[in-house]
């Protein structure tokens, strides 16, 4: 295997010549540049991973946690942070939680994984870890930012939208569209961001008088298999409802599929509005409202303060990151015989 040495002896330069030609940096002579990569040719070289990292006391690469690669929420965020560290000539790695710990732990693991590969900066995308814990794994490494987590210890590494208003803007919807039986598929009770999208959501109900014990809610796990199980507990109780805010989109799409098997029509039974707003949503059937959460603006703009950190670029940094809600087909007025149908579809899957 070829090494620095031979390109220098084959091009006829010195080693720090040679090495200045393949790294790009240093003052070097468009003939010797010339040579050097025209030996690098015939001999074959790749430079050592290793090498260019004891020279430059980095790696190249950036390291990014999120707790599965499931979902198109997540595609987003992976697709975006590639998409950001290629433009800079560097890489990823990617590491989510495994095994049969809690998420907390998992997380916890997964991120001194990335520490201890000597990633450049990493990426924390978590809403099972606790603000001590990111205090910990701050302090482990202090080239890392915190994606879709509001953190008031570290405000300029925490980039995250508002999902209180979010929540709000959820319950706008169903609200204005005449919805009083409302019926929530939540996420895990441990998720910070699901708790604060919550607590917008009653307490816009509230402001509309309508209680949060008033409310039917099954909490699940943020995926389409717990989304499709939860709409399932929902309908087996019996209790009718005419609007139904699900905390992501992964969970919404299911509970779709699930009233269509039921025999119940959205929005004519039953109006769904979903959260996040993923590249999912134009396409169910009826087309998804949902709360937009822009998520990839989030992302590029984390990613980019972190690179910044690590390799002294220069981007400029967007911190406002608007909540809106994007209307389709699945919110519409409730229909006069909406809660009979609800009954009489609940009755028959019950007789089946």
């Amino acid at each position: 295997m070829a090494t620095l040495k031979d390109v220098a002896q084959r091009a006829g330069v010195g080693l720090s010549t040679a090495s200045r030609a393949i790294s790009g940096k240093g003052p070097v002579s468009a003939d010797a540049a010339a040579r050097v990569h025209a030996a690098i040719a015939e001999l074959n070289f790749r430079p050592s991973s290793i090498g260019r990292a004891m020279a430059t006391r980095s790696l190249g690469i950036i390291g990014i946690f999120v707790p599965t690669f499931f979902g198109s929420y997540y595609g987003t965020i992976l697709k975006q942070t590639d998409t950001e560290t290629r433009d800079v000539n560097r890489h990823v790695v990617v590491a989510t939680g495994c095994g049969e710990s809690s998420p907390r732990e998992q997380a916890i693991e997964a991120v001194r994984f990335l520490i201890d590969r000597d990633c450049d900066g990493v990426v924390v995308m978590s809403h099972d870890l606790h603000d001590e814990d990111l205090i910990m794994l701050h302090a482990l490494h202090p080239k890392m930012v915190f994606l879709n987590r509001a953190f008031d210890q570290l405000p300029e590494a925490s980039f995250c939208a508002d999902h209180w208003l979010g929540g709000e803007l959820a319950a706008r919807t169903l609200l204005d569209a005449g919805h009083r039986e409302i019926a929530v598929i939540a996420g895990p009770s441990s998720s910070s961001d699901n708790l604060i999208r919550l607590g917008g959501f009653f307490a816009e109900l509230e402001r509309a008088d309508i209680s949060r014990d008033e409310v039917t809610m099954i909490e699940s796990d943020f995926s389409q298999e717990g989304g499709y199980r939860a709409m399932q507990q929902l309908l087996a109780m019996n209790q009718p409802f005419t609007g139904l805010f699900c905390a992501n989109d992964s969970m919404a799409v299911s509970a779709l599929s699930c009233l269509q098997r039921a025999g119940l029509s959205v929005p004519g039974d039953v109006s769904v509005i979903g959260y996040d707003d993923d590249y999912s949503t134009p396409y169910t059937a009826p087309a998804l409202t949902s709360v937009h959460i822009p998520t990839l603006e989030l992302t590029r703009n984390a990613v980019r303060w972190l690179l910044n950190q690590c390799y002294g670029t220069a981007s400029e940094i967007e911190r406002e990151f608007p909540v809106t809600v994007t209307m389709r087909d699945s919110v519409g007025a409730p229909h006069p015989d909406a809660s009979r149908n609800f009954a009489v579809r609940t009755v028959e899957r019950r007789d089946v």
